[in-house]
């Protein structure tokens, strides 16, 4: 084995260790804490403390994307993953000086997208992202539709309930609005004992309303994620070696039929 093969090996074994996984979350969790400290206002001393300490942080980073890199043995597939392009080129980014010049906002937003290199790390936190991702084209037909109710909604509002509360229902944007907000829960029990003190029967409206938005299509969406996210679950068993349940269950099958084959006269012994 060759010297570079056997530092590639090292920086491999390093990068897939779990203590130093761990002690990459606990540096990206310290990180947020830095983040949420420079919102204080603390004295100068404090201050510097924390300046410090950030370069300490996205040195720390820089040197943890060289080991991931080091250790992978073929250098091209390193950036085949966007995860890894993402921690690249935030930690390449974090390195730019840009705290005394009119990019000074720029920098420190880069700073806090290093709280998402998370995700990168934690592969359970990578599947629920993926799998919301892979979603969005179902959840794209389900927002078309729950978009339809929630305009036929806001023209009846506006049209019968704008003299009522013109700031509620005014017109169709604001109507919107005050549908989102029975949508979510949020007093909407003011806004309709308000419209009932005109209209005594739009209690219905708001029923059917929340029956449609709160109940349905909230519901469906909740669904689709969860398929979603129980297929990527399943394809990543299938890529790791583990058996699915419906191959389980096959192999169950087959092994039923096979004691069936050897012992043909069990099913015969009648049942006392």
């Amino acid at each position: 084995m060759s010297q570079s093969e056997a530092l590639q090996n090292r920086f491999e074994k390093i990068r897939s260790n779990k203590v130093f996984e761990l002690f990459v979350v606990g540096i990206i969790i310290f990180s947020a804490v830095m983040i949420g400290a420079r919102t204080y206002d603390v004295p100068d001393s404090v201050s510097r403390v924390v300046f410090f300490l950030d370069w300490f942080i996205t040195i720390f980073f820089l040197c943890e994307i060289t080991i991931r890199f080091l250790g992978e043995k073929n250098k091209k597939d390193f950036f085949k993953q966007a995860w890894n392009i993402f921690d690249t080129v935030i930690v390449i980014v974090s390195l730019v000086p840009v705290e005394d010049s009119e990019l000074a906002i720029v920098g420190r937003l880069i700073r806090i997208f290093r709280v998402l290199r998370m995700v990168s790390i934690i592969p359970e936190l990578r599947m629920l992202l993926n799998s919301l991702i892979k979603a969005l084209p179902r959840l794209g037909y389900v927002a078309l539709l729950m978009f339809i109710i929630f305009y036929i909604y806001a023209a009846i509002g506006a049209t019968f309930f704008s003299e009522i509360n013109p700031s509620l229902w005014g017109d169709i944007a604001l109507s919107l609005l005050t549908l989102f907000r029975v949508m979510t829960f949020e007093d909407w029990t003011d806004v309709m004992y308000e419209t009932m003190e005109v209209y005594g029967y739009s209690w219905f409206y708001y029923l059917t309303f929340i029956f449609f938005t709160a109940f349905a299509f909230l519901n469906m969406i909740i669904g689709i994620v969860v398929n979603v996210l129980e297929e990527e679950h399943q394809e990543q068993s299938r890529l790791d070696g583990e058996p699915t349940m419906a191959e389980v269950y096959q192999e169950l099958q087959e092994l039923k039929a096979l004691l069936k084959q050897q012992n043909p006269q069990t099913e015969s012994i009648p049942k006392e």
